[in-house]
Parts: C-alpha cells; sequence; structure tokens
C-alpha cells in the first residue's frame, strides 16, 4: 500500500509540475509578449506608425489630362487603393502567398504547426513558410536589422507576429492587401504593385490580366532571380507555379490554367522608369530643379521641409500628354528623317576640320573641344580622383568600349572619348515650346532631341541669337508710338550708324536687293525681313526704346544696347521668345508662362495652387496689327511654304529667324490658340549649315512647326479649331491691314519664301 501511495503521490507531483510548468511557462510567454509589445524589449511600432506607415513614396508629375509624366524618387513606389487592384492580382496574391489570409488574425497558427512538423521535425522545405501577408506586410513595413543571432531572429519574429495582430485590428483586409502590394520590391526600380505594373506591362494594376498578375506575384519570391527580363525562362516556370496555385484554390479552372501557361512571357512594354525615359523627359528635369527649390520652403505639419523623393507629392502641370507627344514625335520625325541626313551629306567630301566653320583656325576649335572635353563627366570625375592633367589627355585619346547615340538606336563602337566628342558635335539639336496665350499654360516642352545623351535644355536654359524673329519687337514699337501702321511706307535704302570714335560706321545689309530704293510697306518689310527697314525703324527710336519694350514682354536675358538688336544679335530662350509672342495673340496683356497648377500632399490635400502672372504690355490695339503684320509673313513673305508646301488655310501668324553663318534657325507660329516656338541648330554656333538655302530657320525650324500643328488639328479631341481666327479688338480699329493696292507688284514676284 506504501508503494501504491508512494507511486501515487509521485504521479500526482509530476503532474503538478507539468502544470506548473505549463502555466509557468505561458505566463512567461504573456509576459515576454507584454514586454515586447510595450516596446520594452526593442522597437515596437506605436499606435500613430501604424495608422502612417512610413515610407519611401515617390513624388509624381501629371499632365493637365491626368497622365501619369513621370516620378521623382529615392524608391520607384506610388500607393494605391484596393478598388484601383485587378482581382487577379489579388487572387494570384492569395493562391501564393496565404490560401487563409481571410481565415486568421495575423497569424496563422495551422501554418506555423504545418512549418514546424514538416519544415523542421521532417525537414521538408517545399512545404512553404508559415508567414502571412500580413507579416510579411509588418517585416516590409518595419525592416529587420541585418545580421542577428538566432535568438535576436527569434524575437524579432515575435515582435512581427504582435505587429501583425495590431496591423489587423487596425486594418480591413482589404487595406492589408493594398498595403502589402504598396510595399513589396519587384526589382526593375520598381517598388509598388503600381510602379511594377507601369514598368514591366505599361499598364495600370486595375488593368492586368491573369498571366501578367501572375508573373509579377511569381517575381516576388526572388525579384533578380525571377526577372523576366534577366530570366525569362525561370520567370515563365514560377509563373506557372502561381497559375497552378490559383487552379488549385478554384481560382481558375482546368481549361483556363492549361490555356494560360502556354502564353509566352511578353517584355515588349517593358520599360524601366527614370529620368531618361517617357515623355516630357526635358520638362520633368527642369521641373525638378524648380520643385527642389518649392521643398525647401514649404514645410510639413511636423516643421520639417517637404522631400521631393520621399514624400509622395503629386505635381499637376499644365502639359497637355497628346500635345507633348505630337511636339516630341515631331521633332524626331524631321529632324531624324530630313534634316539630319541631309546635315551629315552637306558635310561629306573634301572640307576642311568638319564639321566646323571653314574660317576656323585649329586653335580654335582645339579650344572648342578641350571646352567640351572638360564639361564630360568623364573629365570631372577624373579630376575627383586627382589624375593629372597630362594623364587625362592621354586617357581621352585611348580608344575604348562605349555606347554611343544613333539615330538608329544606341549603338555600340570603340572609340577615343575625344572622337566620341567630336562625333556628337555632328548632331543637330532643337528646343520648342506651345503655350495658350490667353493662360499662359506651356502645353508642349521638347528641350531636344534625346536626354540620354544630350542634357542641355534647349527650351527654358538656353539662349541663342534668335535673328528676325526679334524684329516684330521693333515693329511693335512703331505701332504702339502711332507714327506708322502696317501699310504705311517707307524708303528701303541703306541706313548709317555712327560707331565710336576709331570704327567705321555700320551700315546694315539686305539678304537681297528686291525693291531696293523704293517706298515700301511695313507689313511687306517685315513679311520679307528687309533688314534695312529694320534699321530705319532702330535709328527713328533708339535701341533704348525696344529693349523696354521686349522687357515689358517677359524678356529677362539681359540685351546690349547696341543698333545691331534691330537684326536678332540677342541671345534669348525659346521660353522667352514664346511666351513674349503670346502677348500679341492675347490683346497686348504679358502673361508669365507658367508649368504648375498645383501641387498635393500624399493624401491628395492641395498644399498650393498657382495662378500665372500678367501685366499689359502693349495697347490691344498695337497687338492686333502686330498679328495682322505677322500675318503676311505667311501669306507672303519667309513664311510662304506653309501656304505652297504644307497647305495650311487658316489664319496664322509667325515669323522665321536666321543667324549669322546659319548657326540658329527659328519660327514662331501663332493661331488664336496656341504660341509655339521652335529652334534648331547645333550644340555649337561654329557647326552649321554652309548655305542659307539649308540653314535658314524656314528651312530646319517650320517644318517641324507644319508637322506639329497638323496632328493637332488631326485630333479633334483637343478642341483646337483650326479656321478659328484671330478676335478683333472690341474698339474698331481705322487702319488699313491688309495693304493689298501697295503690295500687289511687290507680290507678283516673291512666289518663294527667302530667308534674310
Amino acid at each position: 500500500m506504501t508503494k501504491k501511495r508512494e507511486i501515487k503521490n509521485n504521479h500526482k507531483k509530476i503532474v503538478r509540475n507539468i502544470w506548473f510548468f505549463y502555466f509557468f511557462g505561458f505566463g512567461l510567454l504573456i509576459l515576454l509578449f507584454v514586454l515586447i509589445s510595450t516596446g520594452l524589449l526593442g522597437f515596437m511600432p506605436s499606435f500613430e506608425e501604424l495608422e502612417n506607415p512610413k515610407s519611401n513614396l515617390a513624388s509624381e508629375v501629371y499632365s493637365a489630362d491626368s497622365v501619369l509624366l513621370g516620378k521623382y524618387y529615392i524608391e520607384n513606389r506610388s500607393n494605391i487603393h484596393y478598388d484601383e487592384l485587378s482581382p487577379n492580382v489579388i487572387n494570384a496574391l492569395i493562391a501564393t502567398e496565404d490560401i487563409r489570409f481571410t481565415k486568421h488574425s495575423g497569424v496563422d497558427i495551422r501554418g506555423i504547426t504545418r512549418v514546424i512538423f514538416k519544415n523542421i521535425i521532417f525537414g521538408n522545405r517545399s512545404s512553404g513558410g508559415g508567414s502571412t501577408i500580413t507579416q510579411q506586410l509588418a517585416k516590409n513595413l518595419f525592416p529587420r536589422q541585418k545580421k542577428q543571432s538566432k535568438i535576436k531572429i527569434i524575437f524579432t519574429k515575435l515582435k512581427e507576429w504582435i505587429t501583425a495582430v495590431k496591423l489587423e485590428r487596425n486594418y480591413t483586409k482589404e487595406e492589408i492587401l493594398a498595403m502589402y502590394l504598396n510595399t513589396v520590391d519587384f526589382g526593375s526600380h520598381s517598388c509598388g504593385i503600381k510602379s511594377a505594373a507601369k514598368t514591366f506591362f505599361n499598364k495600370t494594376p486595375n488593368n492586368l490580366n491573369v498571366d501578367e498578375a501572375a508573373l509579377l506575384i511569381g517575381i516576388l519570391k526572388a525579384p533578380s532571380l525571377y526577372s523576366p527580363v534577366r530570366n525569362p525562362k525561370k520567370a515563365l516556370k514560377r509563373r506557372n507555379i502561381v497559375l497552378h496555385q490559383m487552379m488549385r484554390y478554384d481560382y481558375l479552372t482546368k481549361n483556363q490554367y492549361d490555356s494560360l501557361k502556354t502564353i509566352p512571357v511578353d517584355m515588349s512594354d517593358y520599360r524601366i522608369q527614370d529620368q531618361n525615359t517617357g515623355l516630357a523627359t526635358y520638362f520633368r528635369e527642369y521641373l525638378r530643379g524648380q520643385l527642389n527649390y518649392w521643398c525647401k520652403t514649404h514645410y510639413k505639419t511636423d516643421g520639417t521641409p517637404y522631400n521631393l523623393y520621399k514624400d509622395g507629392l503629386k505635381i499637376y502641370t499644365t502639359i497637355d500628354s497628346r500635345m507633348q507627344k505630337y511636339a516630341e514625335e515631331s521633332v524626331l520625325e524631321y529632324i531624324k528623317e530630313n534634316l539630319q541626313p541631309l546635315f551629315f551629306k552637306h558635310w561629306e567630301g573634301k572640307h576642311k576640320h568638319p564639321p566646323f566653320d571653314w574660317r576656323m583656325t585649329k586653335k580654335e576649335i582645339d579650344d572648342i573641344m578641350n571646352q567640351a572635353m572638360k564639361r564630360s563627366d568623364r573629365y570631372r570625375n577624373l579630376k575627383k580622383t586627382n589624375v593629372p592633367e597630362d594623364s587625362i589627355k592621354i586617357i581621352f585619346d585611348t580608344p575604348v568600349k562605349m555606347t554611343v547615340f544613333s539615330w538608329k538606336g544606341d549603338k555600340d563602337t570603340v572609340l577615343t572619348p575625344m572622337d566620341s566628342i567630336k562625333y556628337y558635335k555632328y548632331f543637330l539639336q532643337a528646343g520648342l515650346m506651345s503655350v495658350e496665350p490667353h493662360t499662359g499654360y506651356v502645353k508642349a516642352y521638347v528641350g531636344g532631341i534625346d536626354y540620354k545623351y544630350f542634357k542641355y535644355d534647349h527650351v527654358k536654359v538656353g539662349r541663342r541669337q534668335v535673328g528676325s524673329t526679334f524684329k516684330p519687337f521693333l515693329y511693335a514699337l512703331a505701332m504702339q508710338e502711332g507714327e506708322f501702321t502696317p501699310c504705311s511706307k517707307v524708303p528701303n535704302v541703306p541706313v548709317s550708324f555712327k560707331m565710336p570714335a576709331g570704327q567705321s560706321d555700320w551700315v546694315p545689309k539686305n539678304s537681297d536687293h528686291k525693291h531696293e530704293g523704293e517706298m515700301v510697306t511695313l507689313k511687306w518689310a517685315l513679311a520679307n525681313s528687309v533688314n534695312y527697314i529694320s534699321a530705319f525703324l532702330m535709328k527713328r527710336y533708339s535701341p533704348q526704346a525696344v529693349i523696354q519694350i521686349v522687357h515689358s514682354m517677359g524678356v529677362t536675358a539681359p540685351i546690349d544696347t547696341v543698333p545691331s538688336i534691330c537684326l536678332g544679335t540677342p541671345d534669348l530662350s525659346v521660353y522667352e521668345m514664346v511666351g513674349a509672342m503670346s502677348t500679341f495673340a492675347n490683346k497686348g496683356i504679358y502673361i508669365k508662362p507658367i508649368f504648375i497648377t498645383k501641387i498635393e500632399d500624399k493624401h491628395c490635400n492641395i498644399i498650393e495652387t498657382f495662378m500665372p502672372e500678367q501685366k499689359e504690355a502693349i495697347s490691344e490695339k498695337t497687338a492686333y496689327l502686330m498679328i495682322g503684320l505677322m500675318k503676311g509673313v505667311v501669306e507672303s513673305g519667309t513664311g510662304i511654304r506653309l501656304r505652297y508646301k504644307y497647305h495650311f488655310t487658316n489664319p496664322i501668324a509667325g515669323k522665321t529667324g536666321t543667324t549669322q553663318n546659319n548657326s540658329d534657325g527659328w519660327f514662331i507660329g501663332i493661331i488664336p490658340q496656341l504660341t509655339t516656338g521652335i529652334w534648331v541648330g547645333c550644340e555649337d554656333r561654329s557647326v552649321h549649315f554652309r548655305s542659307i538655302a539649308l540653314g535658314q530657320g524656314a528651312n530646319t525650324s517650320l517644318p517641324i512647326w507644319a508637322k506639329y500643328m497638323n496632328k493637332i488639328y488631326a485630333d479633334k479631341s483637343l478642341n483646337i479649331i483650326e479656321q478659328k481666327d484671330f478676335e478683333e479688338p472690341l474698339n474698331r480699329i481705322d487702319v488699313e491691314l491688309n495693304c493689298k493696292k501697295y503690295e500687289a507688284q511687290h507680290n507678283k514676284n516673291n512666289l518663294f519664301d527667302n530667308e534674310e
């Protein structure tokens, strides 16, 4: 009996000990969870941090017609809401990562048990992990430290469990799915499903079909390993595993699966999103500088300045994506297919040091090449590492493998860096800007031919001689003063300007001898860009008076107070010229061209709205008279090929311009709803066409305007009416505008355009 009692007591003792250790262990586990949850054993996200998880959000730039133009980012991440997701994405994710997602509260006990028994005890690694989507979200929002000990990993895992439970309490299942897909990395500089859909398929997440969704969800297991660009075979195999999971859990039928798994991986729309690609690259880069300054002077509620690359700002611009596309297409089509081949052919054969002006000395060319070398990234990087100047020269004269720009696509070649610099000197560049005269909204902005290889912006940053496109300012002064009208006659004779002591008098020359010595109307003179008449008006008034009216029309560049400005010697930007010329179409009111309408924060709260600056620059009467004068350029002057070659019949005011040695070709075209300015030339003024027939603005820039406007008129959704005429002033202008009776004889012989 004693022995039985002893055994019974021992049994009770063992049971008590088991229960003691059970409750003690359970209590310790609860205490551990409490300590972790309260943050006493290391960082735990607060309620506020769970409500507003911090992540680097890309700032997005939108066009006026709501098209995403580009982003500024450290991580290319943009958030979306659940209702912006395709059901295909949700189904693929749940089937692959967490089929019990809707049944657990953040931690899946059944999944953990499976992992313990299959993975740990039986060593079956194919059974998958036990982390739920919510746990993975917790890990993404609050990343683990690298190189942790096993003990720390256990603590970190427990923290993720607690965070997952908190997330489940604070968010709906739909919000958790959206948050998860916003935080994951798909590779190819794409963080989040919105960026990935754009990068891999040029789509929005709600438009992804089943096989596309399966491919993206498959990438998440290992973005580099399953990249459809680097490893298309592995990506295909992984995608089909995801499709099989979707069939297994009844998101797809067997027939659907069998059909979908045979579809090849199509990466034809794959484009890494960066500043070198997409629409309006030059515009976006110019905007970056403006926005960085804006961020430094505007503050969040916590008192810190906004960060363009982290705070997920939404920038709404005036650009119209359709017009921007047409502008870029027109520039590239004409230069690539017409002008650049003509330029290459023009310099073939025996010419002295092509493509530079034949009058330049070897020293002058060497100076240009050395300056270009010192502006290059290669040179700057070598200088940063303290490479001696003579060694840099050797490096620049040593052939290396490189990829260079060509109109047929990127070209792999072997060149010395100095030869590559000379190679790039041959390429014609362009700048184009379109603005609505009555709003100041910039609708299209093309700063060059290829931002990846040619970073210099020829719209806002670059300033070049404007040639005869400057003359309308001089004529506007004459109209404003009231002494002259478009049909006023003046003598087409040489005009002499006294120069400082020791210098000969300056006498401008005409480009031809048409009607020299005769009385000609101002309208005919502007249409044919007659230099004698410009000199006559300059002498009648003064350089100071011309500069004053130019500045009143928005030009801010410094202009020398010299008589030669009447021929267009000032260096101005496309931006300044288009803004100033729009004054004529806006009844004399100058509106400073504007690029941004509003900026919102990541929660879509408006931070700031923008309104254009405006002022009266010239009278309404003067503006209307100038439109009439500039119509003459297209009707019978240097822009007449718009009529006989490009068959435009609508009202157009315009002005061509060509500078000395044909270095710069300009055309400003104005219709009632749009003012567009175009410049074409090479990077260096010493590189140009050798003949005025090829290098004049009527041949280099005007055709781009014609292509651009044809595309715009063909797109009826833009609501730009082709036959719309310029609005007359409310007060009737009792002035002759067409001058036909004065110019009948002149125009009879002026069948083709001639540039100054």
